[in-house]
């Protein structure tokens, strides 16, 4: 499965930040977008992911195809390590989470409930989520955070067992994974300031 993304433009809050994006992602490959801070990478993979329309452009070869993973780690903080992981595999139609618990070191947290892990064991277990999708296109915005060297390499690792099964991974992200990817700069994409038409000098 290629994702394929046409002459792409896309808003946050109603403004243009990046215009005339094209790219593909296919089968198998890592792509690293890269970019300063509020240049437009959430929001291209809000959009990517069927969370907000774009201004213009096509997006081919992602109806329920992708798993995306936001800022946020997505659990719920009164339930334990296996019942969050349960809950997200349900909602995919996944039966086995031992390969999540294990590609995550979350074994010995599994009866520990959300609410009382460490910001990195969350961001683990957040992750862990991508396992239990059964999606092929993987999107992670800024997946590291929190995160020590070893689950920085559990999260490498994981990526590129994924892409070796077939999948494929789009990721934002300011350090340096070790993985084999293509970084994509979506900063040389940034929308161009509109004129202003017909100012007659006036308060705006």
């Amino acid at each position: 499965m290629t994702l394929t993304v046409t002459d792409l433009a896309i808003a946050r809050g109603g403004v243009p930040v990046l215009e005339g994006l094209s790219f593909s992602l296919p089968s198998g490959k890592a792509l690293i977008l890269r970019g300063p801070n509020g240049i437009g990478k959430t929001t291209l993979l809000r959009t990517l992911a069927g969370l907000q329309p774009p201004l213009a452009g096509r997006i081919e070869g992602a109806e329920d195809q992708i798993a995306y993973a936001s800022h946020s780690d997505g659990l719920k903080p009164t339930l334990t390590v296996v019942e969050n992981l349960s809950f997200w595999a349900s909602v995919f139609g996944i039966q086995d989470i031992q390969p999540a618990l294990d590609a995550f070191a979350l074994n010995d947290l599994s009866d520990r409930h959300a609410g009382n892990l460490s910001a990195g064991q969350k961001r683990r277990l957040g992750l862990a989520r991508m396992l239990v999708t059964g999606r092929p296109i993987w999107m992670l915005d800024e997946p590291t955070v929190s995160l020590d060297k070893n689950a920085v390499r559990m999260f490498s690792d994981a990526v590129r067992a994924h892409l070796g099964q077939g999948g494929s991974a789009l990721i934002a992200t300011h350090i340096e994974l070790g993985l084999d990817g293509e970084v994509l700069d979506v900063g040389l994409n940034k929308a161009k300031p509109k004129p202003i038409d017909d100012f007659d000098g006036g308060f705006l």
